[in-house]
C-alpha cells in the first residue's frame, strides 16, 4: 500500500525538469547503499566475559574461526573478565552500538546478577539482542589427586567436624558454580569458604598450587583429571558424563540438584533482525562443524542450541527462574 506521500506525489502536476528527474533518480538508487551497507564489512568484535583458556573460550573460539570464514570477515575475540563473568556483557549492554559489531557471550550470571544488587544495571532480557544458543558445561568439584579428600563424603564429614575451615575456589561470587555449591551446602548442612576467583583456569591453578582444598568449575578441569594430576569427586549434569564413567553425579549422592548453565551470544538491544539472523547462521555453521562438535566432547559441553526467538524465550524463562532463586537464597553483592 502506498504512503500518504506517494499519493500526494502522484496526484502532483508532472512539472519536473529532465535534469531534475534524472537527478532525483540518481538519489533514488543509491538510497538503498546508503540505508543497508553490506554486512559485515569490518572485524565484529566478541567481547568474552572470562579469562582465556578454559572450556567455553575452546569452544567459542574454533566456531569463530568457522563464522569469520561464512562473513568474510574476522571475529576479533576480547576478552574482558571481571565482576563474576558480567563485567564485559554489562559494557557491552551500556555502551554498545546495536550495529552487529559487537557482541558478548550471555551466561546465566548476567541473568542473575541484577537481582542480587541495590542498583541493577542492565536488565538481561530487554537490554540484549538474543543471538543464538550454544552448550552448557559439565560442571564438578575436584581435587589434587594427592588430596586427603577421596570421596565427596570425606569433604562433608570434614566439612560438618570443622565448620567454614575447608575452602573451594570457584569464578566470582553469584557465579553459577558459587550458587550451585551454595545450593549443595544448604542441602546437606554444611559449611565450605567460598575463595573468588576470576575463571575457571585461576581456580585450577590454585587448587594445583594447595591454596585451596577444592574446585568447582567447568570441565576445565577435565584434562587433569585425565592426566592424573586431579581427582573429581561429582558432577552436576544429569547422568554421569561419558568421558568420566566413574564419576558419580550429585543425585548419585542423594543431593537433588542438576546445573549445566547453557551460555550464548548476545548483541546490544535494537540489532537489526535480520543481522541478528546472519550472525546466527554463521555461528550455527561453525557450532554444528565437526571440529567444534570434537571441542565439545574433549570437554564434555552439553549442546544447548537456540535459534534468536528460542533463545530469547530461553533467557526470558530463565531469568525469571534465577530470580527465585536469588531470593529464596537471599544473596546480594556490594555491586
Amino acid at each position: 500500500m502506498p504512503s500518504t506521500a506517494d499519493e500526494t506525489n502522484a496526484s502532483a502536476p508532472a512539472r519536473l525538469t529532465r535534469r531534475a528527474a534524472l537527478g532525483l533518480g540518481g538519489v533514488a538508487l543509491a538510497a538503498p547503499a546508503l540505508a543497508q551497507p553490506r554486512y559485515p564489512d569490518r572485524p565484529i568484535r566478541l567481547v568474552f566475559p572470562w579469562p582465556s583458556g578454559g572450556s567455553a573460550d575452546a569452544q567459542i573460539r574454533g566456531m569463530c574461526e568457522t563464522a569469520s570464514r561464512v562473513l568474510g570477515q574476522p571475529i576479533v575475540i576480547e576478552s574482558r573478565p571481571g565482576v563474576a563473568g558480567t563485567l564485559g556483557p554489562q559494557q557491552v549492554a551500556a555502551q554498545a552500538r546495536p550495529d552487529g559489531y559487537t557482541l558478548t557471550v550471555m551466561h546465566h550470571t548476567v541473568m542473575r546478577w541484577p537481582f542480587m544488587t541495590r542498583t541493577p544495571r542492565w536488565d538481561p532480557v530487554a537490554d540484549f539482542t538474543h543471538v543464538i544458543g550454544l552448550a552448557g558445561w559439565l560442571f564438578g568439584t575436584v581435587v589434587k589427586a594427592d588430596s586427603r579428600f577421596r570421596s565427596w563424603q570425606d569433604v562433608v564429614d570434614a566439612a560438618r567436624a570443622n565448620p567454614g575451615k575447608l575452602t573451594f575456589g570457584a569464578t566470582g561470587a553469584g557465579s553459577s558454580p558459587h550458587l550451585t555449591m551454595v545450593e549443595i551446602q544448604e542441602k546437606l548442612g554444611i559449611e565450605l569458604t567460598h575463595v573468588p576467583y576470576r575463571g575457571g583456569a585461576e581456580a585450577m591453578t590454585a587448587t594445583l598450587g594447595g591454596h585451596v582444598d577444592m574446585v568447582s568449575d567447568s570441565a576445565a578441569w577435565a584434562p587433569f583429571v585425565d592426566s592424573g594430576e586431579m581427582r573429581a569427586l561429582h558432577v552436576w549434569s544429569p547422568e554421569r558424563s561419558r568421558r568420566f564413567p566413574s564419576v558419580p553425579t550429585l543425585k548419585d549422592l542423594d543431593i537433588d540438584l542438576v546445573s549445566v548453565a547453557p551460555y550464548g551470544i548476545s548483541g546490544p538491544k535494537g540489532m537489526d533482525p535480520a543481522i541478528a539472523m546472519r550472525l546466527h547462521d554463521a555461528f550455527k555453521e561453525g557450532l554444528f562443524e565437526a571440529s567444534n562438535i570434537a571441542i565439545r566432547e574433549r570437554f564434555d559441553l552439553q549442546l544447548a542450541y537456540f535459534d534468536p526467538a528460542g533463545y530469547t524465550r530461553y533467557v526470558t524463562e530463565q531469568t525469571a527462574r534465577e530470580r527465585a532463586l536469588v531470593q529464596r537464597l537471599g544473596i546480594t553483592v556490594d555491586g
